[in-house]
């Protein structure tokens, strides 16, 4: 695989998980599709190692691990052929430029940190390329480890854009420390998600949308569980208000994530559950949501299609 003149890769520097993304271009149809050759995920888990506005030494540490370990997969690779985004813990700890100056050196490439706008338009680009709708109005919810990005856009083109500083991770680590889960806290996180996504929503609702689609782990993740728990009411797919409040009550109910016993949740999730819920269940509160499909394409995908439409 290596130097493979058809191969693309998207690194994409997360605040829960860095993951990396080696594609190819294929016609099918007479439409180019991205296909996916091999993806990596690595918990790095850097929103948790803030300490006082940087990223502390053991975060830093397994940040430049795991590019090492993606750099190597990457040997014989053209720099036009690979491209490496940080997203928002990157772009807000203190020590960035620190973390990035050693992060290059490992991954053997550069590495962008994008703005939250940016973040938003790769993320409607990767969502456009894998559930293709040239018509209808959509609203694609973002759910990161340190930022949320809501994106209304009409097939190809995204009309409304922002990138919001609440996520999986940080509400996680704020709210629900060590994992325990209590009722004033699951009620507190998702107030102030409640404001935050209240300050952008009345130009999204004044456009309106036919269809929500979560484009994140997290989405993922919440599908995946409420489908493996028969949560959502019967013959409803993707992500419920209902089934989110049916999960949000097992949490209160078993007080800790270490206590948890559902069926599709894998362990590297655990710790960021509670806040990916809560921040889900305020978006769909505030936006009036009642189903959301989950979508594979997202960062990673956007990134990409830019690389491809390049060359």
């Amino acid at each position: 695989m290596k130097g493979d003149a058809s191969l693309f890769a998207a690194i994409d520097l997360g605040s829960n998980a860095f993951r990396m993304m080696i594609g190819q271009p294929v016609k099918r149809n007479q439409k180019w599709m991205i296909h996916e050759v091999k993806t990596l995920r690595e918990p790095v888990r850097l929103s948790e190692g803030f300490q006082g506005g940087a990223l502390d030494e053991m975060a830093l540490d397994r940040g430049w691990q795991a590019l090492s370990r993606f750099g190597k997969k990457l040997r014989g690779f053209e720099p036009g052929r690979v491209r490496a985004v940080a997203t928002s813990a990157v772009r807000e700890a203190d020590n960035a430029q620190l973390f990035l100056a050693s992060a290059e050196r490992h991954l053997g490439f550069r590495i962008d940190v994008i703005s939250g706008h940016e973040e938003a338009h790769l993320v409607y680009a990767g969502v456009a390329h894998s559930i293709p709708s040239p018509l209808s109005m959509r609203l694609v919810v973002d759910i990161g480890g340190g930022s949320t990005e809501l994106i209304l856009g009409q097939g190809t083109q995204p009309l409304l854009t922002e990138s919001i500083a609440i996520g999986s991770g940080t509400f996680g680590a704020r709210y629900f420390s060590g994992g325990c889960i209590t009722a004033p806290a699951l009620l507190e996180a998702e107030r102030v998600a409640t404001l935050q996504f209240e300050k952008v929503a009345r130009r999204y609702r004044a456009l309106g949308w036919q269809q929500a689609i979560g484009s994140s782990g997290t989405a993922r993740m919440l599908a995946k569980v409420l489908k493996a728990n028969g949560m959502n009411d019967d013959g409803e797919s993707g992500i419920t208000y209902s089934g989110l409040l049916r999960l949000s009550l097992r949490l209160l109910e078993v007080g800790h994530v270490k206590q948890l016993k559902l069926a599709g949740l894998q362990n590297h999730r655990l710790s960021t559950l509670p806040g990916g819920l809560v921040v889900m269940l305020a978006a769909f509160k505030v936006f009036g949501i009642s189903q959301m499909t989950p979508s594979e394409g997202g960062l990673r995908f956007g990134v990409l299609h830019g690389l491809m439409a390049r060359h």
